[in-house]
């Protein structure tokens, strides 16, 4: 699939924290615009960003040059009003999707977060790229909270291929989540959104996370499961014969089966717990 890479500069970085983050975030930090992982079910499709792009999710991504300077910029700004700022990266795309291996604007922002760390920083990504900062997010945690949240969201690499194609397999994230924890590192996977997953899948996430967040479809969206339906997903789970996955009160009966593996103080549900307090 070609990406359209368009290199540009931002006046803004940090996006005041609305709706589904306005929970104890107080700014998003998205160091690219648009997303080569081009996941069937993302929600940033139904978003204006993508709906008056004129190109297709997947098939383009901005990079913002300028990120580490106006980071530091806006972060300096906002100390001054001695608020806490609590980030969250990202939320319309993936910090370390493919060109971030040699755009590198994530890793200077991580870089510049040493001299401008915020209170607390949560790195949601699929990317096993970040294993490559691993130094960097060593020194970090010393100097924020930190949490690396990886998206897991099912064991089973024929689902996800249906879903994401285009995004990494499940066993590199899970090596990269298992050399993140052994290196100290909090780590968290986010099992969002909930695919149909084999019985094993709580045991090959044991000692690999502190933490596991679970959200799904229907009511992990942002939009209470509309933005899902516009995109289709019911009917292609109803296509593979999964529909039994899609209920709207999943994520109930999967905390019940993972609270059998794990301490229920280590599972957190959508956004009611999406900030880790």
């Amino acid at each position: 699939m070609a990406i359209q890479v368009k290199e540009i500069h931002s006046k803004t970085l940090l996006t005041q924290a609305t709706g589904y983050l306005d929970i104890g975030f107080t700014h998003s930090l998205n160091p690219y615009s648009g997303c080569a992982f081009a996941c069937r079910y993302c929600y940033v499709r139904e978003l204006p960003i993508q709906k008056f792009k004129g190109i297709p999710w997947g098939e383009w991504v901005d990079i913002k040059m300028n990120a580490r300077e106006v980071y530091r910029k806006e972060i300096i700004k906002f100390r001054k009003k001695e608020r806490p700022i609590n980030l969250y990266m990202s939320s319309a795309t993936d910090p370390y999707q493919p060109i971030e291996r040699k755009a590198c604007i994530t890793r200077g922002l991580l870089e510049e977060m040493l001299f401008y760390p915020p209170d607390f920083l949560v790195i949601q990504t699929r990317g096993p790229l970040i294993e490559r900062d691993i130094d960097l997010l060593i020194q970090l945690k010393e100097r924020c909270k930190l949490l690396v949240s990886m998206t897991i969201e099912t064991d089973r690499e024929d689902v996800k291929r249906i879903f994401a194609p285009f995004a990494p397999s499940i066993h590199k994230r899970l090596k990269a989540l298992q050399k993140l924890h052994l290196a100290n590192i909090p780590t968290q996977a986010a099992i969002s959104p909930l695919l149909p997953f084999t019985p094993e899948f709580p045991k090959i996430l044991k000692g690999f996370v502190d933490y596991i967040w679970i959200d799904t479809l229907t009511i992990g969206d942002g939009a209470q499961g509309r933005r899902s339906s516009r995109l289709k997903m019911p009917q292609v789970f109803e296509e593979h014969q999964w529909s039994e996955w899609y209920k709207r009160d999943l994520h109930k009966s999967v905390e019940t089966y993972f609270i059998q593996f794990f301490p229920k103080e280590m599972i957190r549900i959508s956004k009611e717990e999406a900030f880790l307090r």
